[in-house]
């Protein structure tokens, strides 16, 4: 039971929590703004972490300089892969009306195509390094300096998007899309500006968080897909499309799969998570923020 109550188990469901939060955040604008299924999501994770690895081993940068890159890069490939793919898709009506159904299949050659590029690129061996791994003190427990800056960046950045979308006059305008697509255009709403924007900052996020995921585990080219199923049942949970809820899913799964293994076995953990998400699909379809249908 002391366990149960330790800081370091406290401290890991934080640290997981803003991983999901900073996965779901990305995959859920992508999703609430054009309807796109990107279950592509982990790989461009896997980028960033590559990216992060490859500097500290050929630099001696640490993540917290190359996650620029990582975040650089990603948001890239988001915006060459919407203004090349799915612009003139959404242009053209007869595709558009089955972009949201043709988008799960597009992402998931985008996901095949590159778990091999970077397997024949850097083998697929575990790649993983040492960073910040100094012991801190704290509560009574003992914390790696690494997962601290992993949640001190991942709620940093999930705070200042919140504050984007809340407050500056693009992040209101993506809001605006996510609600209503139609209204948004009334009132004179650029969606093809907002769309590319989207995708810089979705795909960014996900590259950001490999970086940070790095630092702690192994990764590998076919590391991503365990992190897209979890950001698919953190916005599940959160409501599709909903911002805020996706950011309470992902604290609330981290602690469910954290907590739930520690009370049970580590042998649980992908147990506990597809419980929770079955569970919530029968009780509450509609996430748990999410409005019912009239």
């Amino acid at each position: 039971m002391d366990q149960i109550f330790s800081m370091q188990l406290l401290i890991a469901a934080l640290v997981l929590s803003s991983i999901y939060v900073l996965v779901a955040l990305g995959l859920n604008l992508v999703y609430g703004t054009m309807r796109l299924l990107n279950v592509a999501h982990g790989e461009l994770m896997m980028i960033g972490g590559y990216v992060a690895y490859w500097a500290f081993a050929l630099t001696g940068t640490g993540a917290l300089v190359s996650m620029f890159a990582a975040v650089a890069l990603t948001a890239g490939l988001g915006g060459a892969f919407y203004l090349a793919v799915f612009r003139p898709l959404s242009r053209r009506a007869a595709l558009a009306a089955r972009l949201e159904q043709n988008s799960m299949i597009i992402f998931f050659g985008v996901s095949i195509v590159i778990q091999n590029l970077m397997s024949l690129a850097f083998a697929a061996d575990p790649r993983s390094y040492d960073y910040l791994d100094t012991l801190i003190d704290l509560g009574g427990g003992r914390v790696e300096l690494n997962r601290l800056v992993i949640l001190g960046v991942g709620t940093a950045v999930t705070l200042a998007c919140v504050g984007f979308f809340r407050f500056h006059r693009l992040g209101l305008a993506a809001r605006a899309l996510i609600q209503n697509r139609d209204a948004a255009a009334l009132i004179g709403i650029d969606a093809d500006r907002i769309n590319l924007m989207v995708f810089c900052l979705g795909f960014g996020l996900a590259g950001l968080a490999g970086a940070l995921v790095s630092m702690t585990e192994e990764i590998t080219p076919f590391g991503g897909f365990p992190y897209t199923i979890a950001a698919f049942i953190v916005i599940i949970l959160g409501g599709l499309g909903n911002l805020a809820g996706g950011i309470l899913g992902g604290i609330l799964l981290a602690f469910i799969e954290i907590y739930g293994a520690a009370l049970t076995s580590s042998a649980y953990r992908s147990i506990l998570i597809y419980g929770v998400f079955i569970a919530i699909l029968s009780l509450r379809p509609q996430g748990l923020m999410g409005r019912r249908l009239a």
